[in-house]
């Protein structure tokens, strides 16, 4: 009852601020200051430093999680974090590092770079960026809210149903979680959608679909991606959902459900999901090798077609996960070829970045680090994937802590080295400021020797049957060492993490003023304007005369691009609070239906509908940016 209470005053009280009532004054005050403009903002600039910040806090959060899980792995027999505790620390891990810090570090790294690579001043849906973002924060500060409020969900990150009913799993854990992700999985939705569309529409003259830059073409592929998986976990997450808040029976076999529905559904969305994170990945390193070898990207075709196939192969392999579910030996077998079908296009992508690097004049900074460190990573993760694809193999490996290994090398060693090299990369250009190349590459080794150190020896304890998901081990059975070594790994990344952290703050107060080509090797248009770039993004449309549309002017000897269009008013759209309302507003009606309040899930609904509401008369006309005095943001 008392929290009941609190949602509904907060909802009152969030009435009245958003919409003037409560004090004019103080709201005028409100709406005039910096934390206004951005929690209200629709630059997609913006939205991609909120997405950083915010990714960047959910993977110390997870990182938290795994060191401490680790912890209680460093000795058979240790008592720290046990049984239910356990199972929270490492469902939490992963839903939070796949979903919460994998996910907005990539959205961050496309609103920050997409639509400077097509020459676009600003996404197609603005409204619907800001939207998507305050979804996805408000969506994961619910699911973590699940450590204060009656425990955080216990049923591993894939919440199989037969862990995670009621019967299985009282307590509402795993009402966070599928709450939670509802809202998050909405906004990442919205965010696919919108970048799809801006892609399409909005590219520069010029700028044809096999002149599109490396990145922005896994940024299409990935949008594609989330557009047709993620409609599989929302209704998944739905039918759990009506199962442990109103009795239905979707998933209770003794009811006549099946768990097996579950697992289809999830993996239907799981496997494209590990493309969703990697794929991004494979467009930073692209671009990042083909920038520090000086040459341009070996095989542009290829990698693009090899960017497709993966895209569409990546429907088409999910039952990889459910070899030991049972379904017969012909479906075991479909899925195993195609899983081994997909590494053709990965190894040809790996090959071209080989061949890109091959007789180039390469510079070692930091991202190029991280680029050259992903390679032997990721292929070594691709290799043991394989070896997983087999159905007779994976009856050995499946469920210990090779699986373990295999994923953390493609997730960590592919998906997080990508986005560190994309973070140092691009940083320059989102912050105007140069990170440190000396505190980079402590990060870098730090980091590096820590992961490998922690996840090469887990190959060995799934090889000697050590079960995933166990928070303890027999002694005297050849775990020990390898355990303790695997640990002690943890701090090799908890201290690049650190130096990372360090050198953010370091370049935040001193950090040296980069220019418009930060690197002095840029070859696409983010490169050609002022870092960080102003509101409008481009004063005139750029013209893009062929691939590597800068590097293109500057052989031609121009210092600039060639605008497509004479300067003219720029229309720009103005801020709005609906997004982070509507947002808030899903926050309580999800809060109220894990609470079991109808009452405060109800306030939460007529929130988003008066969000709605309002949004169906919001005339935004905008205002203009003029020509004359660009700088200073003119308005009509």
């Amino acid at each position: 009852m008392p929290t009941l209470i609190v949602l509904l005053v907060l909802a009152l009280f969030l009435a009245a601020i958003f919409t003037g009532g409560y004090n004019k004054q103080f709201f005028e005050r409100v709406r005039s200051s910096r934390t206004w403009d951005w929690l209200t903002t629709v630059d997609h600039k913006k939205i991609g430093i909120l997405y950083l910040m915010a990714g960047l806090f959910f993977f110390i959060i997870g990182g938290i999680e795994a060191t401490l899980m680790r912890l209680q792995l460093f000795a058979p027999g240790n008592e720290l974090f046990v049984g239910r505790t356990f199972n929270e620390l490492l469902t939490m891990h992963g839903t939070t590092m796949i979903f919460l810090a994998a996910m907005p570090l990539i959205f961050a790294i496309m609103n920050a770079v997409v639509p400077l690579q097509i020459g676009a001043r600003d996404v197609a849906f603005p409204f619907l960026n800001s939207l998507g973002f305050w979804l996805f924060f408000f969506g994961g500060l619910l699911l973590n809210l699940s450590w204060i409020f009656g425990g955080a969900p216990d049923a591993g990150w894939t919440s199989y149903t037969g862990l995670a009913l009621n019967e299985y799993s009282p307590g509402p854990g795993v009402d966070f979680y599928v709450l939670g992700l509802q809202i998050s999985g909405i906004g990442t939705l919205i965010g696919g959608l919108n970048f799809l569309v801006t892609i399409i529409n909005m590219r520069a003259p010029g700028m044809t679909f096999l002149r599109l830059p490396l990145f922005t073409w896994t940024a299409f592929v990935t949008s594609g991606l989330i557009l047709f998986a993620f409609p599989a976990l929302t209704v998944a997450l739905l039918m759990l959902m009506f199962d442990r808040l109103f009795g239905s029976n979707f998933f209770d076999y003794t009811m006549g459900g099946s768990t097996v529905i579950w697992e289809h559904l999830f993996w239907i969305f799981g496997h494209p999901e590990v493309y969703i994170v990697i794929l991004p990945a494979f467009g930073i390193m692209s671009d990042v090798i083909s920038t520090f070898s000086k040459k341009r990207l070996f095989g542009y075709n290829s990698m693009v077609f090899a960017t497709v196939l993966i895209g569409f192969l990546g429907f088409m392999v999910w039952v990889h996960h459910m070899f030991t579910v049972g379904l017969g030996p012909i479906t075991n077998s479909v899925f195993a070829v195609a899983t081994m079908a997909i590494a053709v296009p990965t190894g040809i992508k790996v090959f071209n970045w080989l061949f890109t690097m091959w007789g180039g004049e390469i510079q070692f900074k930091t991202p190029m680090l991280w680029a050259v460190g992903f390679i032997p990573t990721f292929v070594l993760g691709g290799m043991t994937g394989v070896m997983l694809a087999l159905p007779p193999a994976d009856y050995q490996y499946q469920d210990s802590y090779f699986v373990v290994a295999h994923f953390h090398y493609v997730l960590v060693g592919g998906t997080v080295f990508g986005l560190f090299a994309g973070i140092y990369y691009w940083w320059p250009k989102m912050f105007g400021q140069m990170l440190s190349e000396r505190l980079g590459k402590w990060h870098f080794w730090t980091f590096l020797i820590g992961f490998h150190l922690t996840f090469f020896p887990q190959h060995f304890l799934g090889l000697f049957g050590m079960p995933r998901r166990v928070f303890t081990y027999q002694t005297n059975v050849g775990l020990e060492r390898i355990n303790e070594i695997s640990t002690i790994g943890v701090a090799g990344m908890v201290i690049g993490t650190i130096f990372f952290l360090i050198n953010i703050v370091y370049t935040l107060r001193k950090g040296k003023k980069a220019e418009a080509d930060a690197w002095g090797l840029g070859r696409t248009l983010e490169w050609s304007i002022p870092s960080p770039p102003p509101e409008y993004n481009f004063a005139q449309t750029p013209l893009v005369r062929g691939f590597d549309a800068l590097w293109v002017e500057k052989e031609a000897g121009n210092k600039s691009m060639t605008p497509s269009e004479p300067l003219g008013s720029i229309h720009m759209p103005s801020p709005s609070y609906i997004p982070i309302l509507m947002s808030i507003g899903f926050f309580i009606a999800g809060f109220g239906f894990i609470v079991r309040g109808i009452p405060a899930a109800a306030i939460g609904l007529v929130v988003v509908f008066a969000a709605l509401f309002l949004r169906s008369f919001d005339y935004d006309h905008g205002y203009h940016v003029e020509p004359e005095d660009p700088e200073k943001g003119g308005k009509e």
